[in-house]
């Protein structure tokens, strides 16, 4: 009896060390996976000394109109990716940028006279500069515009017997510049669309005689989905640590007073708050770099290299949303960009006007991050849009506002709006 007990001991006993040797494997082979950035279920970040690859394509929403003889054709839901601008409005603009040359200040009063003939109207909603529009609408390097220009409002218009490619910011820096864009090139666009279920402010002869003379308005309003407000840190921030190259075991992770978890690495910093509000600082090891041909990433390669860079970081918990490029701004080597939040080619506006994400490089580095972490998912009801005759009278009541519409986020919603703005 007694050798049977002795016997039993020793099976469990064996059994148990079995257990924890398997264990010790587990935990190892864990440790050496998020070392070489395998571990599933994480974004894999770059190394140091590495260049992170674009991990998703950035589209940009645009609004755009096709003018011809008979009316106009709008365009009100639309990004850079899709197919149905990418041909051949995108293809056309883009043969405007690379063609286009000796630019020459023009009014916006003479931008408004060539969109009332045959046309091809773009709004990228925010200036940005050529290089970098040329980069969204797919050109590579060898479409070179001008460094020095940026344009919100572009048009292709008949000058002639060819075309004309004209500039705006918006504000009071127009230009004008010939194409290698044909008239005939021009009029067999214009055929491909049907038109007259859009105008323009200037167009009309009531209350909208007011606004923003390029506020583009749809003779219906387009039907777009609701969506809720989700929470992507809801099942931990394991997946944005590993993503910025944290470690998620690190020991260095506390939370401050006022709710905000702070992670450290070395001279890196992490701050995650409450509302989900996201600060990081790449102290002097970088783990985020954009790929450059040189030491300074040139205009179209930080916007674009960094913006893939994020969208790929965020798409895979951000719902429906995604980024777009708000603003470029640059002063030397440091480059800092301003990204929106976009669903299905609407802007998305935060009730505050500030901005979803900021990124700031260093020549090729991302040294600092500001983002508000946020989850779409579409509601099961459509986003209900005042008819047009009532959001003109409304939008009366601020001459010189652009009517447009957009997406709003308030509490737990987001549902698309009129916006005068």
């Amino acid at each position: 009896m007694e050798e049977q007990r002795r016997n039993r001991r020793n099976l469990i006993q064996n059994i148990l060390i079995t257990l924890l040797a398997l264990l010790a494997a587990v935990l190892f082979t864990q440790t050496q996976l998020y070392n070489l950035d395998l571990t599933t279920g994480a974004a894999p970040a770059a190394g140091p000394a590495q260049s992170a690859a674009p991990a998703a394509e950035l589209s940009a929403p645009v609004r755009t109109a096709v003018t011809g003889d008979y009316g106009r054709c709008g365009g009100m839901v639309l990004t850079t990716g899709d197919a149905g601008f990418a041909d051949p409005l995108g293809r056309r603009l883009l043969e405007a940028l690379g063609s286009a040359r000796d630019y020459v200040p023009c009014t916006g009063a003479d931008f408004l006279r060539a969109l009332r003939g045959p046309s091809l109207y773009y709004d990228f909603i925010e200036p940005l500069p050529l290089s970098v529009l040329a980069g969204l609408l797919g050109g590579g390097e060898e479409v070179s515009p001008r460094e020095d220009l940026s344009a919100r409002r572009l048009l292709i218009a008949a000058q002639g017997s060819g075309t004309a490619l004209y500039l705006w910011d918006g504000g009071e820096n127009c230009f004008r510049a010939s194409t290698a864009v044909s008239a005939d090139s021009l009029e067999q666009v214009i055929g491909r669309y049907e038109l007259g279920d859009a105008s323009f402010a200037m167009d009309g002869t009531g209350p909208e005689q007011v606004l923003d003379p390029c506020s583009l308005l749809p003779s219906q309003p387009p039907e777009l989905p609701a969506y809720t407000v989700g929470d992507p840190l809801a099942g931990g921030s394991d997946w944005l640590l590993s993503a910025l190259g944290f470690n998620p075991r690190s020991r260095t992770r506390h939370t401050e007073s006022n709710g905000t978890e702070l992670i450290m690495d070395g001279d890196r910093t992490l701050r995650i708050r409450p509302d989900n509000t996201v600060l990081y600082q790449s102290g002097d090891e970088p783990s985020l770099r954009v790929r450059a041909a040189g030491e300074l990433p040139t205009a179209r390669e930080a916007a674009l290299g960094a913006g893939s860079l994020l969208e790929g970081l965020l798409s895979p918990v951000s719902g429906e949303a995604r980024l777009w490029l708000q603003g470029f701004r640059r002063s030397g080597e440091v480059t800092v960009l301003r990204f929106g939040y976009q669903l299905g080619g609407v802007p998305l506006r935060f009730q505050d006007g500030g901005f979803a994400l900021e990124a700031t490089l260093t020549g090729t580095a991302v040294t600092s991050l500001s983002l508000r972490l946020r989850q779409y998912v579409p509601a099961e009801e459509d986003s209900l849009l005042l008819p047009l005759s009532q959001a003109l009278a409304v939008a009366a009541a601020s001459p010189g506002k652009e009517l447009s519409i957009g997406y709003v986020e308030r509490g737990g919603e987001c549902r698309a709006c009129w916006l005068s703005d």
